[in-house]
């Protein structure tokens, strides 16, 4: 299969199964917030939270998957699963835009994590970091689609574990709030727009781009 076909068939994958997610959201929502999603959260004690997170583990497993399964080496299937993943995570979003006309901006809040404790924080934060694990995953297969090897150096990984740290930290900096049912503070745009900085000078070096 050619390289277009290949990211044709990533992105329909990545379409469809992010109407399946937001469909279960659909459900939940209707059954736990009739009256409309809102924070603070408001979970009952039949909320099925074992299955919540479980459904969150096969989603991660399924899209990791899709990334083997299009890949042929250890960095390009890094790379389908990170396009797959953003663009699932995109459109997860205009489904329920579609369906539910939530969210009614960039800047509503979600819950955008269980594991291993609840992540909250604006839309735009995992659109995001979405928008740029596309244009990672697109990079490292571009590098690779022209024969070359694909090798982060030191400076890139620090990079985007500080990254992944700062942006980690601003979905879970209230989370006393969020366990307690609470409406959090105000997010931290601060460390999103420190850690997607840090994400983007860490893919500049990885893929040797010299501007940066």
């Amino acid at each position: 299969m050619s390289f277009s076909k290949q990211i044709f068939w990533v992105f329909i994958f990545a379409i469809a199964f992010a109407f399946v997610e937001a469909s279960v959201v659909v459900y939940l929502r209707l059954l736990y917030y009739p009256a409309g999603f809102q924070f603070p959260l408001k979970f009952t004690s039949d909320f099925p939270l074992i299955v919540e997170v479980a459904r969150e583990v096969s989603t991660i497993a399924m899209l990791g998957a899709a990334g083997v399964i299009a890949g042929t080496t250890r960095w390009s299937r890094f790379a389908y699963f990170a396009i797959v993943f953003g663009v699932w995570d995109i459109f997860y979003y205009v489904w329920l835009k579609v369906v539910l006309g939530w969210p009614a901006s960039l800047l509503e809040w979600d819950v955008l994590f269980l594991i291993p404790v609840p992540w909250i924080g604006p839309v735009v934060a995992p659109v995001l970091i979405s928008l740029m694990l596309i244009l990672a995953g697109w990079l490292i297969l571009q590098k690779e689609q022209r024969g070359g090897m694909f090798k982060p150096g030191r400076r890139a990984w620090v990079l985007s574990i500080l990254g992944s740290a700062v942006i980690l930290f601003s979905f879970t900096y209230d989370l006393d709030a969020t366990l307690r049912f609470q409406m959090p503070m105000p997010y931290r745009y601060e460390l999103l727009g420190l850690g997607m900085i840090l994400y983007g000078f860490a893919l500049a070096s990885a893929v040797k781009i010299k501007s940066l």
